[in-house]
């Protein structure tokens, strides 16, 4: 779930005074013309803009004076839209919003706590799309689809252009619904010192080592090639320590995010085809139509298969050898920052959502110009990995309501939802966050003008490679529960007290074991778990789970920056 609880700032605009009282005898339009001043650029023209302004304004009319409570996790989009866009939201429509800020876990608690007990606790929620699997098959959340086709079309913004959101195909089940609208997106990808790299001594005393070039690593064997050499060989730069490698192992619900956010995907562990590929996804979990049939081998799965082992043993290796001595007992949220302060020379699974923190003047990565030091990269592939498959992850925090909230806040909160991803909001809202949603937004001239500032951020929007990186798909029927079990049976092997390969074991019979609790459930499209038969049944046909190759790391390849960046488009 890639997402939770970032360290970033909140360098944000305070201020804004909340506007509760209705127009006080101001014009609409100049309300609307008001509004529009704070909220550029935009890709829209001035007049496209007010008009959309002003749409808001009209159809809020019913709803003046009316109190809505939103909830999303902690990054800087959320604090932008909390703090500068909800006060302007209320100057426009006399809707007053609650924008409420909190850790990634807590927001899906509330949004399960709400489902559990049928309370009312919030009117919106911005969780992320790896939550598909559960909203499609629970009934409980609403088809905005339907939604918008039916009671919600008088408040259905008639320019929302859905078909300019990237993020659409993950936020839409299996029934062709669109379930979740996504409001922020950012993706893991590759983080190298490219200043470090590009130093004519390294570049030399890496060949002579081990034989190629030092550059962007296309497989984890010329990843842990590197990270070696900037480990043991390199040392120190400029009479700094560095290392290799930047990770973190704390036994905290973040560890999970950090395997099930398309680790085993990057490993080889699935089956060809995207989102997810298909029948075993990137959790290793076999499907039959839309039901979840197993994740171990004896079931068809692959969580346990030589691949996934792979996937561990490589993480826990690399942390343990070539990462900061703290950083095994670093969060998330901890280790978030420590790429920034100068010692590391590559970290092979970075957040997109770090980039408005990273291109800050005065850190250690960013040189006197303001320009960035490090560049993003395609990730590199694991072994066991071929062409056709996902890639990495990509987080869609969308906004996503229940089928219990009264009808005028439920209308009144989906007005607040599509005024932060309307075209007159999104660029503005983008260039603060670096998050987008909209391909209008991503091709705009602004963009353009930042993209030298942004280390690769653009170029990765632009190129067609952003379809390879996905979120958790619509195989795993309850992420909120099933996501736990990644870092509570994974830590034991970090911590030394099993062996990866019995953690992966531990990991698929505790899947497999919360698929059959739902076999006899109401949802839709419930798992019907495979009788057991042998791993080696399994193994033997096309596709995964994959049998083990006799060699795990072939050669290291590299390219360039410039060629790396080619190879995305």
């Amino acid at each position: 779930m890639g997402g939770g609880g970032f360290f970033l700032m909140n360098r944000l605009c305070t201020g804004l005074v909340l506007w509760l009282s209705g127009f006080s005898g101001i014009a609409l339009a100049d309300v609307a013309a008001s509004v529009q001043q704070r909220l550029q650029p935009t890709t829209l023209s001035a007049d496209e803009q007010l008009t959309e302004l002003r749409w808001f304004s009209q159809a809020a009319q019913p709803y003046r004076g009316l109190t809505v409570r939103v909830v999303s996790e902690r990054i800087a989009t959320h604090w932008y839209e909390s703090q500068v866009l909800a006060p302007l939201f209320t100057e426009l429509t006399g809707i007053r919003v609650i924008h409420e800020i909190t850790g990634e876990d807590d927001v899906v608690n509330k949004l399960n706590a709400q489902q559990d007990t049928g309370l009312q606790l919030y009117d919106g929620y911005i969780s992320d799309s790896d939550l598909i699997g559960a909203h499609f098959r629970s009934g409980q959340v609403l088809a905005l689809s339907d939604f918008m086709a039916g009671d919600g079309a008088s408040v259905t913004l008639p320019t929302l252009a859905l078909d300019d959101f990237i993020g659409l195909p993950f936020t839409t089940g299996p029934d062709g619904k669109l379930y979740q609208l996504p409001d922020q997106q950012f993706a893991n990808l590759y983080w190298f010192r490219h200043d470090w790299f590009s130093r004519p001594e390294l570049r030399k005393a890496f060949r002579q080592q081990y034989g190629y070039n030092l550059g962007v690593p296309q497989n984890w064997s010329a990843y842990e090639d590197i990270a070696e050499f900037f480990t043991y060989h390199v040392k120190k730069i400029d009479g700094v320590p560095v290392y290799g490698h930047m990770d973190y192992g704390a036994h905290d619900p973040s560890l999970g995010w950090r395997l099930s956010d398309a680790w085993l995907g990057m490993a080889g562990v699935g089956d060809l085809g995207l989102p997810n590929g298909l029948p075993v996804d990137d959790w290793g979990i076999r499907v039959e139509g839309c039901h979840p049939v197993g994740a171990s081998m004896a079931r068809g799965g692959a969580l346990d298969s030589p691949a996934a082992v792979y996937a561990l043993e490589r993480y826990v290796f690399w942390l343990k050898r070539f990462a900061p001595p703290q950083a095994i007992d670093l969060t998330f949220t901890q280790a978030g920052p420590v790429a920034s302060q100068g010692q590391i020379a590559q970290q092979i699974f970075w957040y997109t959502a770090f980039t408005a923190d990273y291109t800050q003047p005065g850190i250690e990565v960013v040189d006197d110009n303001g320009k960035p030091l490090w560049r993003v990269a395609p990730s590199p592939h694991g072994a066991y990995w071929l062409p056709g498959m996902k890639s990495g992850y990509q987080d869609a925090g969308s906004w996503t309501f229940l089928t219990n909230t009264p009808a005028p806040r439920l209308k009144a909160a989906w007005l607040y939802a599509q005024f932060l991803v309307s075209r007159s909001v999104s660029l503005n809202k983008t260039l603060q966050g670096l998050t987008p949603i909209r391909r209008s937004d991503i091709f705009s001239a602004a963009m353009t003008e930042r993209a030298e500032s942004l280390g690769g951020l653009v170029e990765f929007y632009r190129s067609q490679a952003v379809h390879a990186w996905t979120p958790t798909g619509t195989n795993v029927p309850d992420y909120a529960e099933m996501a736990s079990l990644w870092w509570k049976e994974a830590h034991p092997a970090i911590a030394g007290r099993i062996t990866a390969g019995q953690a992966m074991r531990n990991l698929a019979q505790a899947m497999d074991t919360h698929l059959g609790s739902l076999e006899k459930s109401a949802l839709a499209c419930a798992p019907k778990l495979n009788p057991v038969t042998s791993a080696e049944q399994w193994q033997a046909r096309p596709g995964a789970p994959k049998p083990a190759l006799a060699h795990e790391k072939p050669q290291g390849v590299t390219l360039s920056y410039e060629e790396a960046i080619r190879a995305w488009q």
